[in-house]
C-alpha cells in the first residue's frame, strides 16, 4: 500500500515536473510608468536670427569711391561720412584721337573768325540804315519824300539790328565750341584741394554697427553699388519656414523656445508673425514642401543672449498645445486598435490588453485622457506576437 502511495506521489512529482518543463516561459519586455505633468505639443524646425531692419548704403551715382576705413563690427553714427565719392576720371585720348581733337579746335577757331566777321558786317549794315533813315527823316522835313519812305527805313533800321544780334550770338555759339572742344584736351585734375571741393559724402542713414563692407578697397562703382550694411544687433529676431500644415495650427503670440544657440539657456520668445504667402521648398529626400515663414520675436532679456548676432542657427520649439496636470504615457506603448488606440498595462506578471483615449501626442509622449492612471505600469516597444493574458517579467 505504502509503495503504491509513493509511485503516485513520484508519479504526480514527475507530471508537474514535465508540466514546468514545457510551460511557456514569460516574455521578456520593457516597463515605462504613467506619469502625469505638463504636456507640450510643438513644431520644432531649425531657424536662424536675422537683424529686423538692416540698411545698405550704396553709392548714389558713378564715381570713384575712396577706400572705406570702417570695419565689420564698428560702431556709427546717424549722419556721419562713411564714405567719400568723387567723378570719374575722362577718358584717356590716344594720339590718333588727339590730332583729332586738335584739327577741330582749328575748325572751331575759324568758326569763331568768321562770326567775329559776320559781326562786323552787320554792324556796318546797321550803321548804314541808321544813317539812311536819318537823311530820309531831313529830307521828309524838308518836303521832298514822302513820310511812308521814312517807315521804309526804320523796319530797314530794326532789321539790322536783328541781324547784328544773330551774328553776336553765333559767334558766342562758336566760342563756346571752341571751349568745348579745348576743354577735352585738358588733363582731369586729382589735386588734393580740387578732389576735396568735389567730393560726394555719403552719410549713414541710421546709428548702429557696421555688417559688412562688400566695397573696402578705393575703385570705381556704377550707381547703386552696395558700399556697407549697417544695423542694430540688440533688434534681433527669428525667422523659421514651417510647414503650411504646421502654420494652420500656430497663431501670433504662440509661445516659442529657443535652443541649441550656443548659450546655456533657453531662451523665450513670441510668434510675431505668420508671413501670408507661401513658397515651395524641395526636402532633403527631393521632396516639395509647401512652407511659410514665422517670425519670432525674442522676449527673453537681452543680458541672456548678448552673444547672439545675425545669422546665427537656433533650434525653435513652438508650443502649439500646452496641457497642465495631464495624464502621460510614452508613445512607444501606444499601437492602433482599430480607429482607437491600444496597450499593454502588466498586471501581475501578465500582460492586459487596453483600449484607451489619446488626445494628442508629441514626439515622446501622448495626452490619454481616458483609461489609465498614473503609477500604472505599461509595456513599451511591445512584441508583435505578445497578446492578451501571455506571461512577461520586466527586463
Amino acid at each position: 500500500m505504502k509503495r503504491k502511495l509513493w509511485i503516485g506521489i513520484v508519479s504526480l512529482l514527475m507530471l508537474a515536473l514535465l508540466g514546468w518543463a514545457f510551460m511557456p516561459t514569460p516574455t521578456e519586455v520593457e516597463i515605462a510608468a504613467v506619469t502625469q505633468g505638463r504636456f507640450e505639443r510643438a513644431v520644432q524646425e531649425d531657424g536662424k536670427t536675422r537683424l529686423r531692419d538692416r540698411y545698405v548704403v550704396s553709392t548714389p551715382l558713378t564715381g570713384r569711391v575712396a577706400r572705406i576705413n570702417l570695419k565689420q563690427g564698428d560702431t556709427v553714427e546717424r549722419n556721419a561720412t562713411v564714405a567719400t565719392l568723387w567723378p570719374v576720371s575722362p577718358a584717356l585720348l590716344d594720339a590718333r584721337a588727339r590730332a583729332e581733337q586738335g584739327a577741330r579746335i582749328g575748325a572751331m577757331q575759324a568758326s569763331v573768325a568768321r562770326a567775329q566777321a559776320n559781326v562786323g558786317r552787320a554792324g556796318a549794315a546797321l550803321e548804314q540804315a541808321r544813317a539812311e533813315l536819318k537823311r530820309s527823316e531831313t529830307l521828309a522835313q524838308q518836303g521832298f519824300v514822302s513820310p511812308t519812305q521814312n517807315e521804309t527805313g526804320r523796319l530797314n533800321v530794326r532789321l539790322r539790328e536783328k541781324e547784328l544780334e544773330s551774328a553776336r550770338q553765333e559767334e558766342a555759339a562758336a566760342r563756346h565750341e571752341l571751349d568745348q572742344s579745348r576743354i577735352v584736351l585738358q588733363q582731369f585734375s586729382q589735386s588734393p584741394q580740387d578732389a576735396q571741393q568735389r567730393a560726394y559724402e555719403i552719410k549713414a542713414p541710421v546709428s548702429g554697427k557696421v555688417l559688412k563692407v562688400p566695397q573696402q578697397s578705393e575703385g570705381v562703382v556704377a550707381a547703386g553699388t552696395p558700399l556697407m550694411e549697417l544695423g542694430d544687433p540688440t533688434q534681433l529676431e527669428v525667422v523659421v519656414d514651417i510647414l503650411t500644415e504646421d502654420a494652420a495650427q500656430i497663431k501670433p503670440g504662440t509661445m516659442v523656445q529657443l535652443a541649441n544657440w550656443g548659450g546655456p539657456d533657453v531662451l523665450a520668445g513670441r510668434v510675431r508673425l505668420i508671413e501670408p504667402a507661401a513658397f515651395t521648398k524641395v526636402s532633403a529626400l527631393g521632396v516639395e514642401e509647401q512652407r511659410v515663414n514665422a517670425i519670432i520675436d525674442i522676449t527673453s532679456a537681452p543680458e541672456k543672449w548678448q552673444t547672439l548676432s545675425d545669422g546665427f542657427k537656433v533650434d525653435v520649439r513652438v508650443l502649439v498645445q500646452v496641457v497642465e496636470n495631464a495624464v502621460k504615457v510614452p508613445v512607444s506603448a501606444l499601437f492602433p486598435l482599430g480607429a482607437r488606440s491600444a496597450l499593454f498595462v502588466l498586471d501581475k506578471g501578465h500582460a492586459r490588453l487596453r483600449e484607451i483615449e489619446v488626445a494628442a501626442r508629441n514626439g515622446v509622449d501622448a495626452w490619454v485622457k481616458s483609461g489609465l492612471t498614473k503609477g500604472t505600469q505599461v509595456i513599451v516597444y511591445p512584441d508583435t506576437k505578445l497578446k492578451d493574458g501571455d506571461r512577461v517579467k520586466a527586463r
